[in-house]
C-alpha cells in the first residue's frame, strides 16, 4: 500500500519515513520549499529520498515569505541560546503561520492522486509544544478534513494521518532512528545555518537536537558552527 510522507529533510520527518518503510508502505515523499532561510534542508530531503528508496519524491515551491509572520521566512531574528524553560513559554517567532495546515493539504492532494492510504508527518508535541499545528487536536481535526473534503472519502476510501513521533522525546526519536539505520548525517535541523549550510548550534532546533543526542548517549554526526 502507498503512503505519502512529508519529508522536510529534518531529523523527525526522516525517522517518520523510516518507520513508514519498516511498516511496509510504498513511500511517496513530498518536500516543500516555502521560502525558508534554511533551504539547505531541501537538498537533504533529496538524499534521504534516495536512501529510503522512495517510489516518488515531489518537491513543491511556495513562497510563504509573501505573508511573512515568521523568522523562518526572514521576518525577524531566529532566537538563540534559549533555555528549555524559555522554549516552553508561548509560541516562538519561528512558528510559520498555518504551515502544517498547508503541508498536510498538499500531502492530501498527493495522497488522492497516488491512492495512498496514509500520510506520515514528523510532528512532535513534546519538543515543539509551542507550535499549535503540532498538537494532537490539530491532527485529529485535519483527519476530519480529509474525511469530509476528498473524492476518495466520498467514494468509500480513506486516508489516515499518522504522526508516529508525536509523544516521543527527541532522545527516543533518535534511538528509534538508530534502530532503523537512519543516516542522521544526511539530515538538517538548524533554523539559521550559514551560507555553506552549516548548522548554527544555537537556535532552538539545534539545541533540542544536540540535547537529544546527548540524552541518547550518541554524538550528532552533523557539523556545527558552535556547540
Amino acid at each position: 500500500m502507498n503512503a505519502v510522507v512529508l519529508a522536510s529533510g529534518g531529523l523527525d520527518s526522516t525517522v517518520a519515513a523510516a518507520i513508514a518503510k519498516e511498516e511496509g508502505w510504498a513511500l511517496f515523499l513530498v518536500t516543500v520549499g516555502y521560502g525558508q532561510r534554511h533551504h539547505v534542508e531541501i537538498a537533504c530531503a533529496k538524499k534521504i529520498a534516495a536512501w529510503i528508496g522512495a517510489k516518488e519524491h515531489k518537491i513543491l515551491h511556495l513562497d510563504l515569505s509573501v505573508f511573512g509572520g515568521s523568522a523562518l521566512v526572514g521576518q525577524g531574528t531566529v532566537p538563540k541560546h534559549r533555555s528549555e524553560k524559555d522554549r516552553k513559554q508561548g509560541i516562538p517567532n519561528t512558528y510559520v503561520p498555518a504551515r502544517n495546515t498547508i503541508f498536510l493539504s498538499l500531502a492530501l492532494a498527493y495522497a488522492e492522486v497516488s491512492k495512498a492510504k496514509s500520510i506520515f508527518i514528523g510532528a512532535n508535541v513534546l519538543d515543539y509544544s509551542g507550535y499549535p499545528d503540532c498538537r494532537p487536536e490539530f491532527l485529529q481535526a485535519f483527519q476530519q478534513v480529509a474525511r469530509l473534503g476528498t473524492k476518495m472519502s466520498v467514494e468509500g476510501s480513506s486516508v489516515e494521518i499518522k504522526a508516529p513521533l508525536l509523544q516521543l522525546s527527541k532522545a527516543q526519536i533518535i534511538q528509534r532512528g538508530i534502530e532503523l539505520g537512519v543516516p542522521f548525517e544526511l539530515t538538517h535541523s538548524c533554523y539559521d545555518p550559514n551560507e555553506e549550510g552549516v548548522a548554527c548550534g544555537q537556535c532552538d532546533s539545534c539545541l533540542i537536537r544536540l540535547e537529544g543526542f546527548r540524552q541518547a548517549g550518541k554524538k550528532d554526526p552533523v557539523s556545527y558552527q558552535v556547540g
